[in-house]
């Protein structure tokens, strides 16, 4: 239970404070620049992570992000958090996470047990930022 609760906690976070912390959202285009760099690049990933997607990253933000993912058609297609589920379970707060758009049309929330990058177990919140985004970052 206490981690059911600190995933909501992490998600409305996620969601809420965001808007507030950054008024222009990302490059609507892959790549958004500088400071971001693509994961792929720095890490032994694909360039292309089917249900992620082309993946962005502030390195100084690590681990919770946020990642931009980018479509095939390099579309900014949703904005994604890696939140080590041990630090929320020791009381990190993860306050002022950006957002690469504001629109959001829905929210997923999983488990991941660790992978290059952020190796511990975490949790991914992907806010999507237009009904179709998660169909085009499946495959």
């Amino acid at each position: 239970m206490k981690l059911l609760s600190s995933l909501l906690a992490a998600a409305s976070l996620s969601v809420a404070a965001p808007a507030f912390a950054h008024d222009e959202g990302a490059p609507a285009s892959a790549p958004p620049g500088a400071p971001y760099v693509q994961v792929s690049e720095a890490l032994p990933l694909p360039a292309f992570i089917p249900g992620l997607g082309t993946l962005f990253v502030e390195p100084a933000r690590l681990p919770a992000g946020p990642f931009l993912a980018y479509d095939h058609d390099g579309k900014l297609s949703a904005t994604i958090y890696m939140v080590p589920l041990e630090d929320l379970e020791n009381g990190v707060s993860f306050d002022g996470l950006t957002v690469g758009a504001h629109d959001v049309s829905s929210v997923d929330i999983y488990y991941n047990a660790g992978h290059p990058g952020v190796e511990k177990p975490h949790a991914h919140v992907v806010l999507y930022h237009d009904e179709g985004a998660k169909g085009r970052l499946a495959k």
